[in-house]
């Protein structure tokens, strides 16, 4: 049986190859996804350890650092506690580290020389150690006040070149300009932000505004002295636990890893979670594979049962076959996936991510998961065909091959719609369930059991829908469309697990673009209700200085001008104290962003020097108006406010929300440093608004760094950010959408290799070469749209129900994508036709004798 086995697969390997590809593009995108994720983590882990200095000092703050930067403040050290901690035994260096990223830098034609990939610009002080991550590789090193080095990588993209000059813009009012020494290149891994550095006295005095300021203190240990050792020397030595954090090389490191590792993580898992769709697919594309391969082979299996197997032998060489066709496809898929972990490097290069000298990380893990996704995939899916081998009776011999007789589908009808039935009921519970956690569950079982009922159900749907699809297929294409739609439903199995697998891409996608769309009509809803400006000023990199205020408000035609700030701050009030973001607000605000109130009004408020704070806030701590609030800011400074106007509860406006907001004249005198977040602008009564917006928008060239938005620019920019991801998904289900089209062809080409004795009396009896290859393309396409359709209203059935969960979170649109939906029947109808072009021909070309004397 052994024998007989080995000699089975290869003898019908060329029927195979399809399966094999299928298992191979599965396995590919799972061991391409964990070889790429695995070296990205790797690389950033030895950069942040090869980085590290021994010891490193820092501010301590009860804020996150990230949070801090985002509102423009800098945690700082004085420059003289270098001089300290050199003189602790064990020092070898202690040198300042200058760092700041909410910076913008342009070239003399006010371009910015910054990544256009989202990534930071990074102004840092120079000082070249073994552990630097880069060298200077050309001109000289920065000295005084007008010198600066850039990166060599975005010098080449921005076509800077030694001698030139850039104006810098740092948070707080810091402006000036510079002349590039030399360039400096990353002797490590690029992380694909743009680097400039001063000497250290100019990064203090220019980015920090004072000369004596630092923002870390890096520490080498002398030799013989270890880590842990210098770091308990250090802190004996500062004995300040409350305003300094040291931190062992070793510490930092992991401490860098750890921030990266949750993007790493949600990137890794969400592309394993599209490789599961890509596997599930490929299930069907396997299944009708064996399916129709022991129906073809029944007087093959019969004589086997004739000559003394039994059906346990019978059984075992159809599953060792998917045993050695899972082999082979997930080798050939582990090869590929190394292929797809090249090009994903390759592709994060391209947008400034340079992985320089870094090599594919392949884990022990990698190889085991991708035959175990391999052969356990392949063998799920042949074990229905390999039971059913196992059943074919020695008398089977004696019939001529071909599909055996189909039985009821009753019983599959019913599970099928228990399924469905539970799965619908699960999508309404989860539409219209009160708690958003709640709802998304019981929509994600919904999910799961109409696509088990579905999948379930199709032999059945496709006796009844497609009857009615290729009901016009005999008027207008005669005898071949008869021929087509009755090939079709000749095996509802087989067409039913063709089409699930078009469906499940089908419906991801339509379901996808439901809720997207929906969300941004949501969106567009929302801005035209809650924002009240002509015109919002933003800054790309965060924050942006009084500077650009000021010339907004000279632009003729300007009116109501509302600017606002932010910081951390400790928030305590009914002695509840919790660590948060305030904004900072002048009076007008009300007019930029309409605000319904309980009581009180934001304008009113920030005039009288109180504060505005949100309904559930001021429920859940017992305020009311004149209420108190204590206020510890990240400076030390301390105050305390009282409650001005209380903010009602509006779901998915584009406001403030629950945010504690107090008058900008407050958070100034506390917060000497803070930055402006937004300024929103109203053209002043009887001006043209869009001439006031031309104006602006030339008045703030100066300032690249902030750019003004009048509504349909924000809409723009929303649904822009939304069809990115959608893209983006489109491109994840890309896979199992070319593995759904593989199925099809299989399924095609298998049945043309089970009718070949039909088609050749056909050809016998005078039916052309057009003709055959019509109906196999027909046959094609009806089985495609079927599938398509049946996804649609899967999918819809799902975005629909998405929407309803969201829109008590505000997004309460409903938009259906109809273009969408008319473009994705069509698409299936050309896939259908593409699907059947190998197909068909080989039909068409057949030898006439040759098939007619085919078992």
């Amino acid at each position: 049986m052994l024998k007989a086995t080995f000699r089975s697969f290869l003898a019908h390997k060329g029927r195979m190859v399809l399966s094999a590809l299928a298992v191979l593009l599965s396995v590919a995108f799972v061991s391409g996804t964990l070889v790429f994720t695995d070296t990205i983590t790797k690389t950033f882990d030895d950069l942040f350890k090869s980085t590290a200095s021994d010891v490193s000092v820092d501010p301590k703050s009860d804020f996150d650092k990230n949070d801090l930067a985002a509102t423009g403040q800098t945690p700082t050290l004085q420059r003289s506690v270098i001089d300290k901690i050199a003189k602790v035994d064990g020092v070898k260096e202690a040198y300042a580290d200058v760092t700041l990223q909410s910076i913008t830098v342009v070239d003399k034609h006010n371009k910015s020389v910054g990544p256009t990939s989202g990534a930071p610009t990074i102004a840092t002080a120079w000082h070249p150690t073994d552990r630097s991550p880069v060298k200077l590789s050309s001109g000289t090193e920065p000295k005084g006040p007008g010198e600066v080095i850039i990166d060599s990588d975005t010098a080449d993209k921005k076509h800077v070149k030694i001698g030139d000059e850039l104006r810098v813009i740092a948070p707080g009012n810091k402006e000036f300009q510079v002349k590039v020494s030399g360039l400096m290149s990353f002797i490590t891994t690029n992380p694909g932000a743009a680097l400039i550095s001063f000497d250290s006295a100019t990064a203090s005095q220019r980015l920090l505004g004072d000369p004596n300021l630092i923002t870390s203190v890096s520490v080498s240990a002398a030799k013989g002295v270890s880590d842990d050792e210098l770091k308990k020397r250090v802190v004996q030595t500062l004995n300040d636990p409350k305003n300094f954090e040291v931190k062992t090389a070793a510490e930092s490191a992991k401490d860098s890893s750890d921030s990266l590792s949750g993007f790493l993580n949600v990137m890794k898992y969400a592309m394993l979670g599209f490789a599961g769709v890509a596997v599930l697919v490929g299930i069907f594309l396997i299944f009708n594979t064996f399916s129709m391969l022991v129906a073809q082979r029944t007087r093959e299996l019969g004589l086997m049962r004739a000559i003394g197997a039994s059906r346990a032998d019978v059984n075992r060489s159809v599953l060792l076959e998917a045993v050695l066709l899972g082999l082979v496809g997930s080798t050939l898929g582990l090869a590929a996936g190394l292929g797809l972990a090249v090009g994903l490097k390759a592709l994060i290069s391209s947008v400034g991510v340079d992985l320089k000298g870094t090599s594919l990380v392949i884990k022990a893990a990698t190889p085991i998961v991708a035959y175990l996704v391999g052969v356990i995939v392949t063998v799920i899916a042949a074990y229905v065909p390999a039971r059913r081998a196992g059943r074919v009776a020695p008398m089977a011999a004696l019939r001529e091959a071909g599909a055996p007789p189909q039985k009821s589908i009753k019983t599959r009808s019913i599970i099928g719609a228990v399924l469905f039935g539970l799965g619908a009921l699960a999508l309404v519970a989860g539409a219209t369930a009160s708690n958003g956690g709640q709802g998304g569950g019981f929509l994600g079982l919904g999910v799961l059991f109409t696509l088990l009922g579905f999948i379930v159900l199709a032999p059945l749907l496709a006796r009844t829908v497609i009857p009615a699809l290729a009901g016009w297929y005999p008027k207008l294409f005669g005898s071949m469309g008869r021929l087509s739609r009755e090939n079709a439903l000749r095996n509802p199995r087989r067409t039913g697990a063709t089409a699930a697998a078009i469906m499940i891409g089908v419906a991801l996608v339509s379901g996808m673009s439901v809720a997207a769309s929906s969300m941004s009509a949501s969106f567009d809803k929302q801005i035209d209700k809650s924002l009240g400006a002509d015109y919002t000023i933003q800054s790309l990199t965060g924050t942006f200085p009084e500077g650009v205020v000021t010339a907004a408000k000279k632009v003729p035609g300007v009116g109501e001008v509302s600017t606002q700030t932010m910081s951390n701050a400790t928030v305590t009030a009914d002695g509840k104290a919790k660590k948060d973001f305030v904004v900072g607000a002048d009076p007008g605000v009300d007019k930029g962003f309409k605000t319904t109130y309980l009581q009180g009004s934001g304008d009113a408020a920030m005039a009288a020097g109180k504060a505005a704070i949100g309904e559930n806030y001021a429920n859940d701590h017992h305020l009311g108006l004149g209420g108190k609030i204590e206020l510890a800011f990240p400076n030390g400074a301390k105050t305390t406010v009282e409650v001005g106007a209380i903010r009602k509860k509006e779901k998915g406006a584009i406001g403030f929300g629950e945010t504690l907001m107090i008058p900008n004249t407050i958070m100034k005198k506390f917060v000497p440093d803070v930055q402006y977040q937004i300024m929103t602008i109203n053209a002043a009564s009887g001006q043209d608004a869009t001439k006031v917006g031309d104006a602006l928008k030339t008045a703030l060239e100066p300032f690249p760094q902030v750019k003004a938005r009048d509504q349909s620019d924000y809409k723009a920019l929303i649904s822009g950010s939304i069809d990115t991801f959608l893209y983006l998904i489109y491109g994840l289900l890309g896979l199992a959408i070319i593995i759904s089209i593989l199925g099809v062809i299989n399924t095609l080409a298998l049945s043309v290799v089970e009718r070949t004795r039909e088609i050749g009396l056909m050809r016998a009896i005078g039916a052309s070469r057009r003709q055959i290859r019509r109906m196999i393309r027909l046959e094609s396409m009806v089985i495609a749209v079927f599938g398509a359709l049946v996804g649609l209203a899967l999918g819809m059935s799902w975005g629909i129900g998405a929407q309803r969960l969201l829109a008590k979170q505000g997004l309460d649109v409903l938009a259906v994508p109809w273009g969408t939906v008319i473009g994705i029947v069509v698409a299936a109808a050309l896939v259908g036709l593409l699907a059947a072009v190998m197909p068909a021909f080989r039909a068409a070309r057949m030898n006439v004798l040759r098939a007619i004397a085919t078992d």
